[in-house]
């Protein structure tokens, strides 16, 4: 039953997000023209998604809001800052050592700000009536071109969310909901000339302002992409074995960022710089304990340490050779040809070939024969 009250509606709702922790509440009207739509065709049409088959099977879903629930009126837009307490982009001078982006460095934020969006929903409908539906951004809804519409902030050159209070770093959650809400202004955008964002990208994957080629972003090949990362951009990983927050740390607006208060996103001591040789040593259940909570347990172990190996190669410490030849004999293909990637970047060339010649990898898989070239290749 609904509850007459005083206040604002939207007064309430933003009361209440904040009594959960939200540090933005913001909201605006889905019944109006959604140009994010065509930018998505746009880029599946260039087939700029790579292996993300789900976000075209998804499309026309994703073109509207409307099109995920066709009664809905309003969005509650509302967002978490998960601000760090250190420079993102100091790790990047620590070959030996694993540069993991800065959201998942603490615990899986997906179930933490849905259990906060249902317990908002709840008070919502509790309190004003309606029907409500819940997102995070596993669900097939625009969420970055939602905010920007409800003045959280704006999208920049990089595609990502930027905002004024908050620099680079919020995580976006949604309620739709059949009640009208009065919308708040848009934000408009702060990037100006800047293209600090475009500039840094490792592997350049901005073909120009505001688009994004997810095959050549850090992010997706790391995440992602399930098979070998392509030789041609691997040594631009560096030794990002998770992520890549380049884009997001340059930005002249993390000046205003400050840092999460929820406890749950602060970066856990083993994940800020963990040991190259350390994670490569992880067996399966190792790397289920270690990442528990964690978002990076979804990529599970055999992905994990195929980025690892791939940072490894780029360290340029020839101590972490023999960490790389154990590997060789890993069970899973994928990490034993990153293994042989990463031992030829770490020995001389002649060593190398000595070491082909010893294992004879024709027996191997065509993939990581591949790795290891033609005999005689490299001496």
């Amino acid at each position: 039953m609904t509850i007459s009250i005083s206040e604002a509606p939207e007064d309430l709702i933003r009361a209440e997000a904040l009594k959960l922790g939200f540090d933005s509440c913001r909201f605006t009207s889905i019944d109006e023209a959604w140009r994010a739509g065509k930018h998505l065709a746009q880029f599946l049409d260039a087939g700029r998604h790579g292996e993300m088959d789900w976000l075209a099977e998804t499309a026309e879903r994703r073109a509207h809001p409307k099109a995920m629930w066709a009664d809905a009126r309003s969005a509650v837009v509302l967002g978490m800052n998960y601000g760090p307490d250190h420079d993102p982009l100091a790790a990047l001078d620590e070959p030996s050592s694993g540069a993991i982006s800065v959201y998942a460095q603490g615990d899986d934020y997906h179930e933490l700000i849905k259990g906060r969006l249902k317990a908002l929903a709840r008070v919502l409908q509790g309190r004003l009536g309606g029907e409500v539906k819940v997102f995070v951004d596993t669900a097939p809804l625009l969420e970055k071109p939602l905010a920007e519409q409800a003045g959280l902030g704006w999208q920049g050159k990089h595609t990502n969310l930027v905002s004024r209070a908050f620099g680079s770093w919020l995580f976006l959650g949604s309620i739709l909901t059949t009640l009208e809400l009065t919308p708040d202004a848009r934000e408009s955008n702060g990037c100006g000339t800047c293209q600090a964002c475009l500039d840094v990208c490792p592997t350049k994957a901005f073909p120009a302002p505001y688009q994004l080629d997810a095959r050549r972003c850090i992010s997706y090949l790391t995440i992602e992409l399930k098979g070998p990362i392509p030789r041609e951009l691997r040594e631009a990983l560096g030794n990002r074995i998770y992520g890549c927050d380049d884009c997001l740390a340059v930005c002249p607006w993390n000046k205003f960022a400050v840092l999460a208060a929820e406890q749950k996103l602060h970066a856990r001591d083993a994940l800020r710089t963990p040991s190259l040789a350390d994670l490569s040593r992880l067996d399966d259940a190792q790397f289920r304990a270690l990442f528990a909570k964690s978002p990076i347990k979804r990529i599970g172990r055999d992905r994990f340490l195929r980025n690892v190996l791939y940072a490894i190669g780029n360290s340029g410490d020839a101590a972490l050779a023999t960490e790389a030849e154990r590997l060789l004999d890993d069970p899973s293909p994928l990490v034993r040809g990153a293994a042989v990637w990463a031992v030829r970047r770490l020995l001389t060339s002649e060593a190398f070939s000595a070491l082909r010649a010893k294992r004879s990898p024709i027996a191997d898989e065509a993939a990581v024969r591949d790795e290891w070239g033609p005999s005689g290749a490299y001496s």
